[in-house]
């Protein structure tokens, strides 16, 4: 393959991503579904217009930290401190339940040969994709319906935040674990150093980025800044101490969030998001999703995976509410709030895949959840609202 090979392989996957993204909009489904069918479409699946290369799988990892970056920038620290205890314990039940199920389904369907093999991690792993949260489809139907300032709609949203924290912490001592060199207490170790240090940092970094940013506000300096903190945490954090880099790119944006700049380098990642890396990374998910081996047992597997993550949510997440003295019908709108999947299942599985915990056509699973829940939960609350404008007192 000729070094100018990889211009038409990037006019391609930007091409097609966007059409296909923008089709999915239009059809009231996220972006990101369009994207993925575009890189499915366009791969070794179909087409055969772009072959995965490495070149294409170290942009895609690109793409994966600065999404993290965002979504860490994008984090409301006084709203996540403000919910305090009530949107913790709902995380902790939409993470704890959703991974039990998940490795349960992995463990009936499959069967593992014991605790620390190779099967138990990937069935851990299943249910580990189940934890993750993915609140825009959420959030757009209830800032339609008027109810997103609501006490349930902060609770989903601060209780989303607070899951994905949790989920990727999850993630960390998964993949810490599956290391065959790695011990548990290592791992721990390791873990709690990571963040023990990223608090330190965290604190001399904001006070000098503040300092920064009243001395140069709003300039190019400050995301330029911001951007080269996201890389050195997503190496420190994999290099030193074997935690996902997406972890430290994560934690890079928490950092940054309460900045007084923290929108604009926000801003300005997403240029660079939207625009190449972003689409490269969700088109890799579909170049690398293999329908070859895609047969009857994936799909029913599929569809069991669907069904025990939906139910696992709502469950988790709705008795929880409604231990919390919420009523029965809010707790219900908080359970399928919750539901929603989107950008963080695709980067959980995409590691998945990269350190062997996952294998390609598994991503058909994932697919199915993000189309199902996205198109099933905002359907759902509108109904709920509907029967239940108000939010009902506690019977």
């Amino acid at each position: 393959m000729a070094s100018y090979d990889v211009f038409k392989d990037l006019a391609i996957i930007i091409v097609f991503a966007k059409a296909f993204g923008i089709l999915a909009r239009k059809l009231k489904a996220p972006q990101v579904v369009g994207e993925i069918i575009a890189g499915l479409i366009i791969g070794p699946s179909l087409l055969h217009l772009v072959e995965p290369t490495d070149f294409l799988v170290q942009m895609a990892e690109i793409g994966v930290i600065l999404l993290m970056f965002s979504a860490g920038l994008e984090t409301n620290l006084r709203d996540l401190l403000k919910t305090g205890p009530l949107a913790f314990l709902i995380a902790c039940a939409g993470v704890l339940i959703p991974l039990l199920g998940g490795t349960a389904l992995y463990a009936c369907y499959y069967g593992f040969d014991g605790i620390g093999t190779d099967s138990f991690y990937r069935a851990v792993f299943i249910g580990t994709i189940m934890t993750a949260t993915s609140v825009s489809i959420t959030v757009q139907t209830l800032r339609e319906l008027g109810r997103l300032k609501g006490k349930v709609g902060t609770t989903i949203l601060s209780a989303a935040i607070i899951d994905d924290v949790i989920g990727i912490i999850v993630l960390t001592f998964v993949i810490g674990f599956k290391n065959p060199e790695s011990r548990p207490a290592t791992v721990i170790i390791n873990t709690l150093l990571f963040f023990a240090g990223s608090i330190v940092l965290g604190f001399i970094v904001f006070k000098l980025f503040k300092r920064v940013d009243g001395m140069f506000p709003h300039t190019r300096r400050i995301p330029i800044l911001g951007l080269a903190l996201c890389l050195i945490l997503s190496y420190c954090a994999e290099h030193f101490f074997g935690i996902a880099d997406i972890t430290g790119a994560y934690v890079a944006g928490i950092i940054l969030c309460s900045c007084k700049d923290s929108d604009y380098i926000a801003e300005k990642m997403d240029i660079n998001s939207y625009m190449l890396f972003g689409p490269i990374f969700f088109a890799s998910i579909g170049l690398k999703t293999s329908l070859a081996n895609v047969n009857g047992d994936i799909l029913l597997f599929s569809v069991f995976f669907v069904i025990v993550a939906l139910a696992a949510k709502i469950v988790g997440c709705g008795l929880i509410s409604r231990l919390c003295r919420f009523s029965w019908p809010d707790s219900l709108k908080i359970g399928i709030g919750m539901m929603t999947r989107g950008e963080v299942a695709l980067i959980v599985s995409q590691k998945g895949l990269s350190v062997g915990l996952l294998t390609p056509e598994y991503f058909t699973c994932v697919i199915l959840l993000i189309i199902t829940s996205s198109v099933v939960t905002p359907i759902v609350l509108k109904v709920l609202y509907s029967k239940y404008p108000g939010e009902t007192a506690v019977r």
